[in-house]
């Protein structure tokens, strides 16, 4: 191995470094990119059990993102559930972009070694054939310089070609399972938007509803309308308590009239018709006592 090397020469480190680093590259996005992580089977399912049965709770939307980037895109649309499927939809579809931006890690890395292995091998070319024409004198040529040179511009060629074509057939294999995950992503999420209920509608058809009041206006005008047409609340002891007081009070200011009310009717029987009875006989004797005198001259 090291007499390969030294025969290739020097440039032959770069490609050694770029070789490593593919190597690396191919076999992190390998166990990365296992459908078992990216797309666990029966979530989905089991997902549906679990909003049948239990209440979505942060918890429950917590544990469901960090158990798989599809976790995370469902996860997304459950915390919009209620805003109806548009919201659902466009969170899920941010959401989305996040977890391509994650599976794609280090696929441009890959991709950027497959283009430039070939260039840095045909480098190594170009150094392999300085040498041999530098191997040419007037006085003759030397077979061992040409040699090493020719042996540099193969080397680095061959090398540059055989690191060159995993890494590019790798990237390949990783795009492609990567879109595959996501374009299955997207099917799961859209059965979930597909199972909430659907949004209020937004343009002119809703203005005639706008003028309709609402669930928190209908229900504060139908509590004040009862308020108004109850006579008062019983609904704890305090409130019958405080009714019964209130009743009192009116009773008491009506007694304390009444009493007031009798020292008026005591002169009442002053004010009687006996007066008027006692000057009735004066006036009835009067005319008595001014015929008397009149009827004695006739006597």
């Amino acid at each position: 191995m090291l007499s390969l090397i030294e025969a290739a020469g020097w440039p032959i480190w770069f490609l050694i470094v770029t070789s490593v680093a593919a190597v690396a590259l191919i076999i992190e996005r390998s166990l990365a990119l296992k459908r078992s992580r990216i797309l666990p089977d029966g979530l989905y399912d089991e997902l549906v059990g679990v909003r049948g049965t239990h209440r979505v709770t942060p918890e429950l939307l917590s544990r469901l993102a960090a158990s798989s980037p599809l976790g995370r895109v469902l996860a997304a649309g459950l915390k919009y559930e209620n805003a109806g499927r548009l919201r659902m939809k466009e969170a899920m579809e941010d959401t989305g972009r996040a977890v391509a931006h994650d599976l794609e890690k280090y696929l441009s890395g890959l991709g950027t070694i497959a283009t430039v292995a070939p260039l840095m091998g045909l480098f190594g070319t170009v150094v392999g054939m300085i040498e041999i024409f530098g191997a040419q004198a007037p006085s003759g040529t030397d077979p061992q310089r040409l040699a090493h040179g020719i042996s540099v511009a193969l080397y680095n060629t061959a090398l540059g070609i055989l690191i060159a074509i995993p890494a590019l057939i790798a990237y390949r294999h990783f795009r492609a399972r990567v879109d595959a995950f996501l374009v299955e992503m997207e099917q799961q999420a859209l059965k979930l938007a597909e199972s909430a209920p659907e949004s209020a509608p937004i343009g002119p058809a809703s203005a005639p509803a706008a003028a309709q009041p609402g669930p928190g206006l209908a229900s504060s005008a139908a509590s004040s309308a009862a308020s108004s047409a109850a006579p008062a609340p019983a609904a704890t002891p305090v409130l019958q308590a405080g009714a019964a007081t209130e009743a009192k009070k009116p009773v008491r200011r009506a007694t304390r009239p009444a009493a007031a009310a009798e020292p008026p009717a005591r002169p009442a029987p002053r004010s009687e018709p006996a007066p008027r009875s006692a000057s009735a006989p004066r006036l009835e004797s009067a005319p008595g006592s001014a015929s008397a005198p009149k009827s004695e001259p006739l006597a």
